[in-house]
């Protein structure tokens, strides 16, 4: 006998679903990083002390990396859903 309630349905492979959020989650750290670094490189010429050394300059560097790290993580989940939304239509106007 069948019981009245449905079940449950398949949850989606957890790879496919969390493709980009690893390199979104990397992304965004990296980018704060990079945006501390630029707000310590900047404090110095605001307050009219001596500048901090080139290798500051080049960690605030980081905040363009982390951005575009971040998006190549949205474009690769775009893709798997984009991919996914394919294979239904697909799979939706076969026969059976």
């Amino acid at each position: 006998m069948r019981s009245e309630t449905p079940s449950a349905p398949a949850p989606a492979p957890a790879d496919d679903s969390a493709a980009g959020d690893g390199l979104i989650r990397a992304g965004v750290i990296v980018f704060i990083v990079g945006a501390v670094a630029t707000l310590v490189t900047v404090a110095p010429l605001l307050l009219g002390t001596d500048p901090f050394p080139a290798i500051a300059y080049l960690v605030s560097m980081l905040m363009g990396v982390g951005f575009l790290v971040a998006a190549a993580g949205v474009l690769r989940s775009v893709a798997v859903q984009r991919r996914r939304a394919r294979a239904v239509q697909t799979a939706a106007a076969q026969p059976r």
